[in-house]
């Protein structure tokens, strides 16, 4: 019997604004290996799924971000293996312009990319279906302040 799971969050690390906006694309160690992601990782016990999008992304890139955000949507994707659907909240973290990533060992490299080049790199439709929400939110339009989620 196929289970629904909510065990992770999904982070889009944003610099720049407007055309200029660059994101953050991490290319994973772990299954699917050799693809090119957003940050992500398991919500732990006592955690929300923001503290959890921000904890992910000091982890896994070393960045701490200005501001954490609510992209008002979710990364759903199915898991054979497991035979369950995850589905993760997903957030957009902006950090400074110049802003650099240090990355730890789940992933082999790191790359600023345009919203169509990550459109281009990424392998599963549910993260371009992503991507272009976040772009038309939060490169398009100005996201309501209420999506704020930190500080």
């Amino acid at each position: 019997m196929v289970t629904l799971t909510i065990p992770i969050v999904a982070v889009f690390v944003l610099r720049g604004v407007g055309a200029a906006t660059e994101l953050l694309m991490l290319r994973r160690l772990a299954p699917p290996v050799g693809t090119w992601a957003q940050v992500s990782g398991e919500i732990e016990d006592g955690e929300t799924a923001w503290q959890a999008a921000l904890r992910e992304t000091r982890e896994e890139t070393g960045l701490v971000p200005d501001s954490l955000w609510s992209a008002d949507c979710h990364e759903m994707f199915y898991e054979p293996a497991r035979d369950a659907f995850t589905i993760a909240p997903c957030f957009v973290a902006r950090v400074a312009p110049a802003a650099e990533p240090v990355l730890n060992a789940e992933h082999d490299a790191a790359a600023w990319l345009s919203f169509d080049d990550a459109l281009a790199a990424v392998s599963f439709a549910g993260q371009r279906r992503v991507l272009r929400a976040i772009r038309e939110e939060f490169v398009d339009h100005d996201p309501h302040p209420d999506q704020r989620c930190w500080p």
